[in-house]
């Protein structure tokens, strides 16, 4: 796969399902992955609502340099629980019906999916202000709910609460905002959906 134009090189792209059911859940396996596994800073790690006849859930993608796909591959076997999907181009590991989601995942970004690890993410802490968000990190566009037409300030001010979640839009990585308190700007997803909106699909 090759990436967008900010993201340099070539990314090989593996999809996991280890059965994790919420966004909330999939968000603590990407983080428990980004501390065990020999990731470079330049991952795409995303998450992917699915649903089948037999179970809904939510997989991973990650995006990987091309070079370190092997690497990355080899480790996911070792550290996932048994029972996990994995699929990277033709290659497979796991139950069929974990494959087949795997696949999913590995085939949606950068089409769709929601980035919870990306290139850039470290520097969203605190408020920021827009000039710096798209500055400092690989998202593109943003979007404020409601008004898609609105051009925001550089100086404009997002309140990030240290969640910054945008997804895959047509190969574009885009947030959407809201008006926050203060004549501030909030990332549309909160720090710890309620259930319900994590598990809507």
């Amino acid at each position: 796969m090759t990436s967008p134009h900010h993201a340099s090189g070539v990314r090989s792209v593996i999809g996991v399902d280890a059965g994790t059911a919420t966004l909330r859940e999939a968000d603590h396996l990407i983080h428990r992955l980004l501390d065990q596994l020999s990731l470079a800073d330049g991952v795409f790690a995303c998450t992917h609502l699915f649903r089948t006849d037999e179970r809904r859930g939510t997989t991973v993608s990650l995006a990987v340099p091309g070079p370190d796909a092997d690497a990355v591959w080899q480790e996911l076997v070792h550290v996932l629980p048994k029972g996990t999907g994995l699929a990277l181009a033709d290659r497979s590991h796991g139950p069929g019906d974990a494959v087949d989601t795997a696949r999913l995942a590995a085939a949606a970004p950068p089409a769709s999916g929601r980035a919870v690890a990306y290139p850039g993410v470290a520097h969203l802490t605190g408020t920021v202000t827009v000039a710096d968000l798209l500055d400092r990190t690989v998202i593109e566009h943003l979007v404020v709910l409601g008004a898609p037409g609105v051009r925001l300030p550089p100086t404009a001010e997002v309140l990030t609460q240290d969640h910054v979640r945008p997804e895959w839009r047509d190969g574009v990585l885009t947030l959407t905002l809201v008006p926050a308190a203060g004549g501030l700007l909030a990332p549309f997803e909160v720090p710890n959906p309620t259930p319900c909106c994590a598990d809507h699909i």
